[in-house]
């Protein structure tokens, strides 16, 4: 049974699958935390949830990229990914507490453009920053 998850097609599709899962399960959590309900808002056309919903797909694979990339096991890997997420949600509070003069949810639920773009910019470069940091 060690020669099967030894096989480098098993271990690529192991490290996808559990990705995929992490993702699908983590941009749930952030439904949780924001006040609007990111794919009905995708579905009308707003491009500010559509930005910063993308940044967080693409802060949430690629911190599973540095965790599968520097971590052998497929536990330790998704340890690594998960406190990778956490990281990543509290600097979503933490902007939020950082612009007292407006609120980032109601303002990207407003189509705001500019709120929903540093979001998607917060979103994937603090994922360079915290990958890199769960080496």
């Amino acid at each position: 049974m060690n020669s099967f998850w030894e096989n480098e097609l098993v271990k690529i599709a192991a490290n996808f699958s559990v990705a995929v899962l992490c993702i699908v399960v983590f941009l749930a959590a952030f439904e949780l935390v924001t006040k609007y309900r990111n794919w009905d808002e995708i579905q009308k056309g707003n491009m500010a949830v559509a930005m910063a919903t993308g940044g967080k797909i693409f802060g949430i694979a690629n911190i599973f990229r540095y965790a599968i990339s520097h971590h052998e096991s497929l536990l330790s890997m998704i340890g690594w990914g998960v406190y990778g997420f956490i990281l990543l949600l509290i600097a979503y509070f933490i902007y939020e507490f950082l612009t007292p003069k407006f609120n980032i949810d109601e303002e990207i639920a407003n189509d705001n453009r500019a709120v929903g773009f540093i979001s998607m910019v917060i979103s994937i470069g603090l994922s360079f920053v915290i990958g890199e940091s769960i080496r």
